[in-house]
């Protein structure tokens, strides 16, 4: 199994992300490797000399979250392209601007061979706006995003069936389909990302998970509402990571 650690840069909402993004690509028929909570005990032992592993296990102390490994997994290339059926290539794009995914380019498609089926592994960069929903307003999920590079399935969005795939993608994603998406997000994971929620009594806890869970869903439900920008233009290229 590949462990996720909540300790790494972006901490528990990566994994957050990790969790959301692969329930709704399941939901378009997409393959995600399994995923497994993990707990990680106090002083696992490394032989890092330097101790940033020591260091990232102690920051990671506690719930984490696992990957199946895919063994024997090959890397996809560019010029694989053929190989990928439109419709497959178009439900990638589409998920990938749904959720602000800025790592799916051509050199880091963040796709895997296995099994002789296309798998997406990495979704920790999508939906970057849980980092501040202070600058959340009733337009942030009308935006169609930014990149630092075109989309590796850029083309698909050209396509005369763009139009169909899109209903046919958006039909999937109901209201129902986002909220068991989000409610597989362990409260563990949510709570570092909400302000004073650790200070908080249980209930209060509660009350705060709730209403951060209903904020996801509520983000992703209004940007799946007609015109979906997203669908319509190509996310703003920008220079440097996108924020």
């Amino acid at each position: 199994m590949l462990v996720k650690l909540r300790g790494a840069a972006q901490g528990p909402g990566a994994l957050v992300a990790e969790i959301i993004v692969a329930a709704l690509a399941e939901v378009l028929e997409l393959r995600v490797p399994a995923r497994r909570l993990v707990v990680l005990e106090r002083d696992v032992v490394t032989d890092d000399r330097d101790q940033e592993l020591g260091d990232l296990l102690a920051a990671s102390v506690g719930l984490n979250l696992g990957f199946a490994v895919l063994d024997e997994a090959q890397d996809f290339e560019p010029s694989d392209l053929h190989r990928i059926p439109p419709a497959d290539a178009a439900a990638i794009l589409w998920l990938d601007r749904l959720v602000f995914n800025p790592d799916r380019t051509a050199h880091n498609p963040n796709l895997l061979w296995w099994d002789d089926r296309l798998w997406l592994i990495d979704h920790g960069a999508a939906l970057r706006f849980h980092y501040d929903w202070s600058a959340v307003t009733e337009a942030t999920p009308r935006e169609i995003g930014m990149t630092r590079e075109p989309h590796v399935f850029e083309t698909a969005s050209d396509s005369d069936e763009w139009s169909t795939w899109d209903s046919v993608f958006s039909g999937r994603l109901t209201r129902a389909a986002l909220e068991a998406a989000v409610a597989t997000v362990p409260a563990d994971f949510l709570l570092p990302l909400i302000p004073g929620a650790h200070a908080g009594s249980p209930a209060e806890q509660a009350e705060a998970l709730r209403r951060r869970r209903a904020a996801y869903v509520a983000f992703l439900w209004k940007r799946l509402k007609p015109p979906r920008a997203f669908v319509n233009h190509s996310p703003v290229r920008v220079v440097g990571s996108p924020e």
